[in-house]
């Protein structure tokens, strides 16, 4: 019998994912609303962008991808996030009116993180948080675009949070400890990720989910699932196993690349739409009622 190994951990997520079946339950229910309250804020549906970094410019157009998405997130009432870049394009992608996390990565230079979790706040992010996924490469720790990771201890991490006046999001969470030490250091929220599967036979994040939920019960801590999301379907599942929203990834490229802001307004409708059905199909009218009584495994 032949056998292949399978360490990539998007196929895994993805199969996973393509597990969970969904019951219907039609009487009584109504159209669903989709607002959600983060940090104070209520947002139109429970989906957010993902935490991109190094986007140019597509088919020569006027904005770079980062900015493009981030004006789809301002028309369609999301949480935008950004990822890895330098003050003065966070200073554009603040200047889109999107209300925007920025994700610093673990820097080696504790200076740097300083700096732009600072400027990030006096620029007019709505929150800022931290890339932990990103520390380690395959010779030890990982050099990004010429810039050296380095560990995080749980001390480090604190002094992020206490240095800002804003919610602090930890991004990379994918166990149960982690989840923990982040509700311990006082973050406001974590993101549930494999980081597009940077560690072999990762773990999918909805499969850990629900440990991590249990875990965080009664802390204030919101949780965002990303990684292979790429539906109102997917966003359903992560609700239903007791994310607060989820994070879309690159699902939404081919609609960046092609159509640029119009086009990411679109794909993000047409998922607020299909949630949207989904939950009029299974009798829950409201985000923060979904649980998992309507979901089976295969």
């Amino acid at each position: 019998m032949d056998y292949t190994r399978l360490s990539d951990a998007n196929v895994i997520t993805q199969k996973y994912l393509d597990r969970i079946l969904i019951e219907a339950r039609y009487i009584d229910s109504v159209v669903a609303d989709l607002t959600t309250e983060f940090f104070g804020e209520t947002f139109a549906m429970p989906v957010m962008t993902p935490a991109f970094s190094h986007l140019g410019k597509y088919d020569g157009r006027e904005r770079t991808g980062l900015e493009e998405y981030s004006l789809a997130a301002k028309e369609c009432n999301i949480l935008n996030f950004c990822g890895m870049m330098e003050n003065e394009q966070f200073a554009v992608i603040a200047a889109t009116g999107a209300k925007t996390v920025r994700i610093v990565k673990p820097y080696a230079d504790r200076g740097k993180v300083r700096d732009q979790l600072q400027f990030a706040e006096s620029a007019g992010a709505f929150a800022v948080g931290m890339d932990i996924d990103h520390i380690f490469g395959e010779h030890g720790y990982d050099v990004v675009v010429g810039e050296d990771m380095a560990a995080q201890t749980e001390e480090m991490l604190r002094s992020y949070v206490e240095l800002t006046k804003l919610p602090f999001v930890v991004k990379g969470v994918l166990s149960v400890a982690d989840a923990v030490k982040c509700a311990g250091i006082g973050a406001r929220a974590v993101i549930v990720s494999h980081h597009h599967g940077r560690l072999p036979y990762a773990v999918p994040p909805l499969m850990v989910l629900p440990e991590i939920k249990k875990a965080l019960q009664g802390r204030d801590v919101r949780i965002i699932v990303d990684c292979g999301i790429a539906s109102g379907a997917d966003v359903f599942k992560a609700l239903a196993l007791g994310a607060d929203a989820a994070a879309v990834g690159r699902s939404m490229l081919p609609a960046l690349e092609k159509d640029g802001t119009a086009g990411v307004t679109e794909f993000l409708m047409s998922v607020a739409a299909e949630l949207r059905y989904i939950m009029g199909s299974t009798g829950f009218d409201r985000v923060s009622a979904i649980d998992d009584s309507v979901l089976h495994f295969i």
